[in-house]
């Protein structure tokens, strides 16, 4: 171990592998220990569905208004713990396999789990992709179960069907092989499998995604034109839904390729090692140990803690009259909790580590081993460099 110890590690990974905050979302607070969050997207469909299934009830059933947007509402709330559960299948088998989950957000077209590190092999990745659609499709056949033994024709019967039908919806759709589905997920984990490149798995998975977002377009397009799909609200949701699988679809495709270009080494071995030196330090003095040395300065407090590196503009800020006079203390930049990442920490994990400063440093540890310093301006510069390398060069013909 070095003489001098790191400042202490983060609880979590959560920090090092997504932004410290989330983005839009109403918190409705925890379950099971993992965050759920609503998107106020969600609050549009609830009461588009609420109208739709309300005024839909209130003709077939003969009932009044006031009780079919309270029916339609109940549907709503069922469909939204539905979609609840089918992504905390998903947090489950993740926590159950090794990999950190930072939260559930449901939003307008469904929800997601958002984990704090990719998945470690291909089995893990098709256990964790599965869970969701079978979770649903427990969920429909209870429901439809519920229909069969309640009254024939009664508002109850209904109301279970519709749900049995949504979750098998679900469940199908969702088991479709292509991202951002999760059927999507099960087939980049099948050719990460079968060819050992988990990114090849990913591209691979993105373009059958896009194959099955027009096949949903070109399907629902179809329906309406037929009277099998009635209303124009059926047809835009759908069409939404494709539009946001093309989308998620083309992420996932351009993921794989700048997967494909990052270093093959973890966060230890691309750190560079550093010398520690007291915060009343003169810089001079500080900056000729580290020309001799050729090392980076961690700046240290009185008991040999971390506090953090020196900050380059600021230092070079300081006249060179004035810098036997200035302790290193003065110009360093302080650590935080996101500043400070495991060594074994790699790939798109790593890039997600320094995403929101990547121009910083992080001091690299494991526990309280320190393994020196990763310049994420560096990191950027060599994954640059290597995509560079791997595009085709073009050669004139004389």
């Amino acid at each position: 171990m070095d003489d001098y110890r790191s400042a202490p590690a983060p609880a979590s990974s959560a920090a090092r592998t997504r932004p410290p905050e989330r983005g839009s979302g109403i918190p409705l607070g925890r379950l099971l220990g993992v965050p759920i969050y609503l998107a106020p997207s969600w609050l549009l469909l609830a009461a588009l569905i609420t109208l739709t299934y309300g005024q839909f009830l209130t003709s077939r059933r003969e009932l009044s208004l006031t009780t079919g947007l309270a029916v339609g509402f109940g549907f709503v709330v069922c469909l939204l713990v539905s979609v609840l559960l089918h992504e905390l299948g998903h947090a489950i088998t993740s926590r159950q396999s090794g990999i950190g989950v930072s939260g559930i957000t449901l939003e307008m077209l469904g929800g997601y789990t958002e984990m704090e590190r990719e998945a470690p092999r291909p089995g893990v990745e098709l256990f964790v992709s599965l869970a969701g659609p079978v979770v649903s499709l427990l969920l429909g056949l209870a429901a439809g179960a519920a229909a069969v033994v309640l009254p024939a024709g009664g508002i109850a019967e209904t109301f279970a069907f519709q749900l049995a039908l949504s979750n098998i919806v679900v469940a199908v759709f969702n088991a479709l092989p292509g991202l951002p589905l999760d059927g999507g997920r099960a087939l980049q984990a099948l050719v990460w499998k079968l060819s050992g490149d988990p990114n090849l798995g990913r591209r691979v998975a993105g373009w059958s995604g896009r194959l099955v977002a027009v096949a949903t377009a070109v399907t629902a397009v179809a329906l309406f034109a037929q009277g099998v799909l009635n209303g124009y609200f059926g047809l835009v949701f759908t069409l939404l839904v494709s539009i946001t699988m093309w989308v998620g679809a083309g992420q996932a495709i351009r993921h794989g390729k700048v997967a494909a270009s990052l270093p093959p080494f973890n966060a230890r071995e691309l750190a560079r090692p550093v010398v520690p030196v007291a915060a009343d330090t003169p810089l001079a003095e500080a900056e000729r140990i580290a020309a001799d040395l050729h090392q980076h300065l961690a700046v240290v407090d009185g008991a040999g803690a971390m506090l953090g590196f020196v900050h380059g503009a600021s230092a070079r800020a300081v006249p060179p009259e004035r810098r036997p006079w200035v302790p290193v203390g003065d110009v360093t930049r302080r650590l935080d909790e996101h500043h400070v990442l495991p060594g074994d920490l790699r790939g798109t994990d790593l890039l997600h580590a320094i995403r929101d400063d990547p121009g910083g440093d992080y001091l690299v540890v494991t526990g309280e081993d320190v393994h020196g310093v990763l310049r994420g301006a560096e990191l950027l510069s060599l994954v640059e460099t290597r995509r560079s390398d791997d595009r085709p060069t073009r050669r004139n013909r004389t």
